[in-house]
């Protein structure tokens, strides 16, 4: 479609959202009223900003149903994520919120080059978590034959991938780092696989991470994006030109905005993704925040699609770290640390209080023959001159950091902890 085309298509399922909603979500219903809103209100797409955004606190302040636009007994599936309040966040589905969810993922594996011949290894959590299945009913959608490992048992993984030869594979970056390191534990070359490609998401991840993944592997690595909210992966997914994420503009209206003031910004630049959902019938959503930071475009890709496309997801909103006064975010210190020869992809942030004010002690993996003294000279003065931080670095030999089975930990928050005294 062009972006004529689209912009009709999405104002009219946007009139069909509100009118769901009134009729359905008390919730939403009471802001339309107070601001005096109905379907006829929205005349363009960028009507949608005379609404209030919805937060993740909504829908734990409405626990478990309170903002399903169906009664419980009429959703056919209920995914949770978990939450820090002890509450999970709750979703529900019907049977065409899981169509249009698996065809989504089904577009996303065609836009990477994946046939209905291919075998593909499923190693995302299943369960509430919204990963596994998600990617699971969009494979078999396309006709692919699915694996349905889930996560851990790493060594059983390696033994599936070794004797059925997927053509893909799909988890999250960092458990594909832990696999192709226990693969060489035991001897195997995870180039040696047959794999061809693999679908990473879950959490955030550099070009420098892909690079690692593809030169591992063997293989493509391109990126998913999704969150339970919304629908689950396949709200976004990159094609085979790996530049930017394509996402589905037929299912959602997508928005960036200045995370601290809630305005809009200009395509092109970095700010918060916003999402509003056009069919969903269990669990409409209208501009929800997601804390995620990326840029979107609208520009036709050189793979000929028209949909908005946006960047690799560059942090979270609520993982900005302000270190004297700089703003940095992780994925920016792994861009520069994996740059770096010599030292492995596995690293740990360590948020620590020197004198009263934060400081960072960046953990490290060390291959073998690396001198310490020399590795923290070089990585220290990168982290100067292009995050414009100083960390303090501890250096570890290989495997002395933790692994992760789903997503990895790379914040630890030690700020409570009692400052060491030295004498």
């Amino acid at each position: 479609m062009t972006l004529e085309e689209r912009a009709v298509l999405q104002l009219e399922r946007l009139q069909e959202t509100i009118r769901h909603v009134m009729n359905h979500v008390p919730f939403y219903q009471q802001q339309l009223q107070d601001l005096g809103l109905d379907a006829g209100s929205f005349q363009t797409i960028t009507d949608i900003q005379k609404l209030p955004f919805t937060r993740k606190n909504d829908l734990r302040a409405h626990y478990p149903f309170g903002l399903f636009a169906v009664p419980p007994n009429e959703a056919v599936r209920i995914h949770a994520s978990s939450g820090t309040s002890g509450k999970p966040t709750v979703v529900g589905y019907t049977q065409s919120d899981l169509d249009d969810w698996s065809t989504s993922v089904a577009r996303g594996l065609i836009a990477i080059g994946a046939k209905a011949d291919d075998l593909l290894h499923n190693a995302y959590g299943y369960g509430l978590f919204t990963g596994g299945l998600g990617l699971h009913a969009g494979a078999e959608q396309l006709g692919m034959t699915v694996i349905p490992v889930s996560g851990g048992n790493t060594d059983r993984q390696i033994t599936l991938i070794e004797d059925f030869r997927p053509s893909g594979i799909c988890g999250t970056p960092s458990y594909m780092l832990h696999l192709a390191e226990r693969m060489e534990e035991h001897g195997l070359d995870p180039k040696a696989s047959g794999l061809k490609y693999g679908i990473f998401g879950a959490e955030p991840w550099s070009e420098e991470l892909r690079q690692t993944l593809e030169d591992k592997w063997g293989i493509r690595a391109f990126d998913i994006y999704g969150l339970s909210e919304i629908m689950g992966p396949g709200v976004a997914m990159e094609c085979q030109q790996q530049n930017g994420l394509h996402l589905m503009d037929d299912l959602f209206i997508t928005e960036v905005i200045d995370p601290a003031t809630g305005e809009p910004l200009p395509e092109g630049t970095v700010g918060e993704l916003v999402f509003t959902s056009l069919k969903k019938k269990a669990l409409p959503i209208i501009r929800y925040r997601t804390g995620d930071l990326a840029s979107v475009t609208t520009e036709t890709c050189p793979c000929g699609r028209t949909t908005t496309r946006m960047s690799r997801v560059k942090g979270r909103t609520d993982d900005m770290l302000i270190i004297r006064g700089v703003n940095v975010f992780p994925s920016e210190i792994e861009r520069v640390l994996l740059q770096q020869a010599g030292v492995s992809p596995h690293y740990q942030i360590h948020r620590i209080q020197r004198a009263g004010l934060e400081a960072l002690e960046l953990h490290i993996e060390l291959e073998e023959g690396m001198i310490p003294e020399e590795m923290e000279r070089i990585i220290c003065h990168a982290m100067k001159t292009e995050c414009l931080i100083s960390i303090d670095l501890v250096c570890h030999p290989l495997y002395g950091l933790p692994r992760s089975e789903g997503k990895a930990v790379r914040i630890i928050d030690r700020r409570m902890e009692p400052e060491k005294k030295f004498v």
